[in-house]
């Protein structure tokens, strides 16, 4: 089917009281095992290219879109493509010919008052060429050349600054600071759930959370039933990959053909990621009576 726009998706998601899945890729592989998982799971999905993967695959988003686009159109659940992480405006001008219907512009690490400024001149260049915009407020730990944690004094998102802040720059979702961090290997985060449920209450914007990769199952659960509904993936399927390559060209030194350790280790990233669309998809009401 054709791709859907994210802003539907994350709609959908707010009527049922669920969340949704994003997953970043880096391959083919990497879409074509979310697609696989969702398409297993009967579920909506979110694809994300960063702009650190546009940087990766030589500064042109184009043709990683392009496949993502092609895979999307396959699918038999609905699919939309986002960017994430952006702070280059040419880049995020650049996606809408790149058939990119949503994007995250990080301006976090900036001071409050040039995040608002930035941001909001990103919006609303964003909302002229139809795309849905978020953003974020707060630290989430694990960027690089950031080395703050994600537990330090100051860090986590302000409830009442949020809302000022989603009133001056007219995004359409926020990504949140309560103690995830991106890039994580192990799933030990701790999250602050009541915090969640206080930004919840006060934002008229769906609540975002990075760094889920790191985060334990029932903390996810926790946070979707305390209101997230964008829960983004990344380093997680990277994990799966990685192991799988491993262990195969371990086990056999001499083999060259790449299909023979990429396809296991797509297989083991599609079961990662169905096992991760059931639990977020699952509604705030099911997260609660699994938390019980």
């Amino acid at each position: 089917m054709p791709l859907v726009h994210t802003g539907d998706l994350i709609t959908a998601a707010i009527r049922r009281q669920a969340g949704i899945a994003a997953f970043n890729i880096i391959t083919l592989e990497h879409a074509e095992a979310i697609v696989t998982a969702a398409e297993a799971a009967q579920a909506p999905v979110i694809l994300q290219i960063s702009q650190n993967t546009v940087r990766f695959h030589g500064g042109h988003l184009r043709p990683l879109a392009a496949a993502a686009n092609a895979i999307g159109e396959l699918s038999s659940v609905p699919v939309a493509l986002h960017l994430d992480h952006v702070d280059d405006i040419d880049l995020l001008k650049a996606s809408v010919d790149a058939g990119i219907c949503s994007a995250m512009f990080d301006s976090g690490s900036l001071p409050y008052s040039e995040n608002v400024e930035r941001t909001r001149a990103a919006v609303r260049w964003a909302h002229g060429h139809g795309l849905w915009l978020e953003a974020e407020l707060g630290y989430i730990g694990g960027k690089p050349n950031q080395p703050q944690s994600a537990h330090a004094d100051g860090v986590r998102t302000d409830p009442a600054e949020a809302l000022l802040f989603t009133e001056a720059t007219g995004v359409d979702a926020l990504a949140v600071a309560v103690g995830s961090s991106h890039a994580m290997n192990t799933k030990s985060a701790s999250l602050d759930v009541d915090l969640i449920n206080r930004l919840h209450a006060r934002l008229p914007v769906p609540l975002v959370l990075h760094g889920s990769s790191g985060v334990p199952d029932t903390e996810l659960r926790a946070a979707i039933a305390a209101g997230i509904v964008k829960v983004n993936i990344g380093t997680a399927l990277n994990g799966a990959m990685s192991a799988t390559i491993r262990s195969i060209l371990t086990a056999d030194p001499a083999l060259v053909d790449p299909r023979r350790y990429l396809g296991p280790a797509r297989a083991d990233m599609s079961q990662t990621v169905e096992t991760l669309i059931r639990l977020i998809n699952q509604s705030r009401k099911d997260a609660e009576t699994t938390l019980r």
